[in-house]
């Protein structure tokens, strides 16, 4: 049975719940540890949990994300001075990797594929694969991003494609292939099905930019060799990638411009086929992303509403527009909310949009990561603190002894802390997180493990505690002594522990991610 009380209706039973919240949850931190059964079967005792609200969690689809520079190997961080960043706020240098939850890398074709066949991922001194190592070595996923259009770059696509026949615009110094091209097709898809063999995985991988057509790959100033193929590239592309991401998340920039065939900048009137060709991207699997947070003139009252339309149905991955060393933000900024040589102004402009949003990352993108940390560091914190989704039990009820083979019932309530939320119903994850309990033996070991299968986490959002009541069996349960835990657990992994909680690091909380709550005899 599941309760969320924000839209409870307040029977007698819910008044009497409500009293016991009022004296079982605290964000103080004073009042944690045992209290009784509280009206719970006897044979229970009420477990408060107090929150964590600072400590990086690294959890999937949730916090911040640290951009790569193309074509860099692992010397990136130290060139770019991320592992000796002074914050003023704190009087002290940090590491920038150990405030973020994954790296995002905008590559391209011609540099994953330089030959027919020969994928760059697959040569361990490659450039590609060395940073890519240094961000898993950094106990961080990857997030990737290819492109295929060169221009306002260098040539993205390799030149096999255009030798085998794949006609294209720009310049012959640097060939853009046409999406609707059928010999750029045929080789785009051999590309991306080896792409999502090696990248499919998603403890590795944190999402996919399932797109990277158009100027940056941002899905605009497409150029078809046929406008009227604007949806069936749509739906080839993004089928194509859904087909080879099976696990990881897939992402689609939701912007006005999208697929269009608009050249010089971004219309007012928003085209009609804006709306039509997300959805297609939607209905098969993808989630959100737009590339110009803080930005008025293009994060606008259409995208606003896209952003409270999927509200809790599609998480958000946000990237600033503005990168203030090169553009004139105090100028161009529709709003006007920033004053020349004030990057900060950015900083609270983005994080103001990505809060109106729900966002679940906020970025720390190349030339602006510096101004983060030594102008706007109040922000990073916020984030960590109020962003994405941010998961604990403030109460569990349990049984301290119980006869082996007896069925035991657990209550338990969870809240989230974040504005996001976690996105569990997405494709890709199909509700693999669950909560679950274990019984662990005297060193810590689990010997039984209880998933609570009615858990679905993308339902707890910020302010609206949800409540669980949990019969469980204990039949095959030796007689002993155990201690109960509690976790997110990913059911694809044998019930591995796959979220991290947001409680403190202390004596309970294992290394391997459970939470001891309570001791139980079984007789």
């Amino acid at each position: 049975m599941k309760i969320n009380w924000k839209y409870a209706a307040m029977s007698l039973g819910a008044l009497f719940f409500t009293s016991m919240v009022s004296v079982a949850c605290s964000d103080s931190g004073d009042d944690a540890g045992n209290t009784g059964n509280e009206g719970f079967p006897a044979e229970n005792v009420t477990v408060r949990i107090n929150p964590n609200k600072t400590r990086v969690l690294r959890n999937p689809l949730n916090g911040w994300v640290l951009y790569l520079a193309r074509e860099k190997n692992e010397q990136f961080w130290q060139e770019r001075g991320y592992d000796h960043m002074y914050v003023p706020d704190l009087a002290k240098y940090v590491k920038v990797s150990d405030y973020a939850s994954s790296c995002y890398l905008r590559t391209n074709w011609k540099t994953l594929e330089p030959q027919k066949g020969q994928y760059a991922w697959n040569d361990p001194t490659s450039d590609i694969s060395r940073i890519i190592k240094s961000v898993h070595d950094r106990g961080l996923r990857i997030a990737l991003r290819v492109l295929v259009d060169g221009r306002d770059q260098k040539q993205n696509t390799p030149e096999f494609v255009f030798d085998d026949g794949c006609e294209w615009y720009n310049n012959a110094n640097n060939k853009c292939p046409y999406p609707d091209d059928k010999v750029f097709q045929k080789h785009y898809e051999e590309f991306i099905e080896a792409f999502g063999r090696q990248y499919n995985d998603p403890d590795k991988v944190d999402f996919i930019d399932g797109y990277g057509l158009g100027k940056w790959g941002e899905s605009h100033a497409m150029i078809y060799a046929n406008d009227e193929n604007k949806y069936p590239v749509m739906e080839w592309i993004t089928a194509l990638y859904a087909r080879c991401f099976t696990k990881v998340p897939l992402v689609i920039n939701y912007h006005r411009m999208l697929g269009d065939t608009y050249q010089d900048s971004w219309q007012e009137t928003v085209p009609p086929d804006a709306e039509p060709l997300l959805n297609i991207a939607i209905n098969n699997g993808y989630i959100l992303r737009h590339d110009a947070f803080g930005m008025s003139g293009y994060y606008k009252d259409w995208e606003k509403n896209i952003a409270q339309k999927w509200r809790y149905k599609l998480p958000i991955i946000m990237e600033g527009g503005w990168v203030t060393d090169t553009h004139r933000y105090w100028f161009f900024d529709d709003a006007y909310r920033y004053r020349e040589g004030h990057p900060e102004d950015v900083r609270k402009g983005e994080f103001e949009d990505s809060m109106l949003a729900c966002v679940n990352t906020m970025d720390f993108r190349l030339g602006e990561t510096e101004s983060w940390f030594e102008k706007a560091f109040s922000y990073v914190q916020r984030f960590i603190a109020e962003g994405g989704y941010r998961l604990y039990p403030d109460m569990v009820s349990l049984p301290v002894s119980a006869n082996g083979g007896q069925d035991v019932t657990v209550v338990h309530r969870w809240r989230n802390m974040g504005w996001g939320y976690c996105p569990t119903n997405i494709r890709t994850w199909n509700q693999k997180y669950k909560v679950a309990f274990a019984l662990l033996n005297d060193n810590n070991e689990v010997k039984k493990i209880f998933v609570d299968e009615q858990t679905d986490l993308s339902t707890w959002l910020k302010e609206a505690p949800t409540t669980y009541t949990t019969k469980l069996n204990l039949k095959g349960v030796s007689v002993g002594a155990y201690s109960w835990a509690v976790g997110l657990v990913d059911v694809t992994k044998d019930n591995e522990i796959g979220l991290e909680m947001a409680v403190n690091k202390d004596a309970n909380l294992l290394d391997s991610g459970w939470l001891k709550l309570q001791t139980l005899t079984v007789k």
